[in-house]
């Protein structure tokens, strides 16, 4: 027994740095998720890398973590089955294989979050890490501070190292919630370096000049306030929220009015704040190929396959609804429907509960909702941190029902 013991006792320190290795990887996948200039980029290979060597170790699916794989699965079984009506499959398999891994992506931090919730405060920390890296990169590029910058932007917008400012924006919402919440829940000493993270993440989402992630910002950033005060009751922490949220909006009046003296920021602001563009509302323009796109899918049950949509009118679905209805048919959007309004109710319904891990669900939903609105107008199907957003709620999901099935043991057991 002595012996059983020693080797149990000796066998510890390797299985703790296995462990801090194992989540270290995970937050260096999580900061690389804020670099795809290029795919595959460098987030796919560590994270396809990670996904098999966590799984072949031992990491396990819980009855909750594979609701949300089952739903992901027949999901993309919806988009195999409309490659097959396609005449033209150039991209289709390449395209199924990314969504696949997405979905894979998502399982897979859901599996590691219910494993041990203290991840989420590492991923929370890279993500805001690589926010505020990616933010930097596409201010200096917006103002062309060195040779070459304007590699960081698109057609005059900041992209940070992304390939596109309309997911670069949005990118950058779920960090700047995460340092709003720090700020309002924290001790003072620490405000100045969250004020300034705040300060360059709002900036970032500023002059990506997308309007889907000013939205997003805006409603992001309410709902939290409105949820921390639903929640923290006292007088003296409704106080803290009134005097911060009074001076963040005089500090981002300040801000606007100063960035508006530069032509450069004010024309394409005066352009970009216009509610519905000439590619909205013209001929051919968004919305009415979101109407021509929802009644040929009405005659297409299996979809009509990735990109299709585009190859037919020149521009992409820029709905989500309707993408999930062209690219993985009646199945995928039904499924599609059923995980996101399960995503978000199930979500709402643990959301006040004090738990460790109840700021980051709280956050990971607010932001996730706001997504299902932006969808209306753009694509998030492809977005690496939708996926993980998505992880981040059904790992919270797996961690309560585990708590619950916990607390109902008998004291001893427990």
């Amino acid at each position: 027994m002595s012996a059983l013991v020693q080797d149990q006792r000796a066998f510890e320190p390797r299985l703790a740095a296995v462990t801090l290795f194992g989540s270290a990887m995970i937050a260096f996948g999580v900061f690389l998720s804020g670099f795809v200039m290029s795919e595959p980029a460098p987030y796919e290979l560590i994270m396809a890398g990670q996904i098999a060597i966590w799984f072949l170790l031992g990491l396990t699916i819980s009855r909750t973590v594979g609701l949300l794989l089952a739903m992901l699965l027949v999901f993309n079984v919806g988009g195999l089955l409309a490659i097959t009506v396609m005449k033209d499959m150039s991209g289709a398999p390449l395209y199924a294989a990314v969504s696949i891994f997405l979905a894979m992506t998502s399982v897979f931090y859901a599996a590691v979050i219910e494993s041990r919730h203290q991840r989420l405060t590492l991923i929370f920390k890279a993500w805001v890490a690589a926010a505020v890296i990616t933010a930097i990169l596409g201010i200096l590029g917006y103002f062309h501070a060195f040779p070459g910058a304007g590699a960081f932007t698109r057609y005059d917008r900041a992209m940070g190292a992304f390939q596109d400012p309309n997911v670069f924006g949005p990118y950058l919402i779920a960090p700047i919630l995460y340092l709003m919440h720090r700020l309002l829940t924290g001790k003072l000493l620490q405000s100045p370096l969250l004020i300034a993270g705040l300060l360059v993440l709002v900036l970032g989402v500023f002059l990506s000049f997308s309007r889907a992630a000013w939205g997003l910002l805006a409603f992001s950033s309410l709902m939290l306030i409105v949820i921390m005060l639903l929640k923290e009751r006292t007088g003296a922490f409704r106080m803290k929220i009134l005097v911060l949220s009074i001076a963040a909006l005089v500090l981002f009046a300040v801000a606007l009015t100063i960035a508006l003296q530069f032509d450069q920021v004010s024309n394409l602001f005066t352009t970009r704040a216009k509610l519905v563009q000439d590619y909205d509302g013209a001929h051919m323009g968004r919305f009415q190929r979101h109407k021509i796109g929802f009644l040929l899918s009405m005659e297409r049950p299996l979809g009509i396959g990735p990109m299709e949509l585009g190859r037919m009118f020149g521009e992409d679905e820029h709905n989500i609804w309707l993408k999930s209805l062209t690219t993985y048919g009646w199945l995928g959007f039904v499924t599609y429907i059923i995980m996101i309004g399960w995503t978000l109710a199930t979500g709402f319904r643990y959301l006040l509960r004090d738990r460790p891990w109840q700021p980051f669900l709280m956050i990971s939903w607010i932001v996730i909702l706001g997504h299902c609105l932006i969808g209306n107008v753009i694509d998030t199907d492809h977005w690496r941190h939708f996926y993980m957003l998505l992880g981040i709620i059904w790992g919270c999901f797996a961690l309560e029902h585990r708590f619950q099935r916990q607390s109902r043991r008998p004291a001893g057991l427990a």
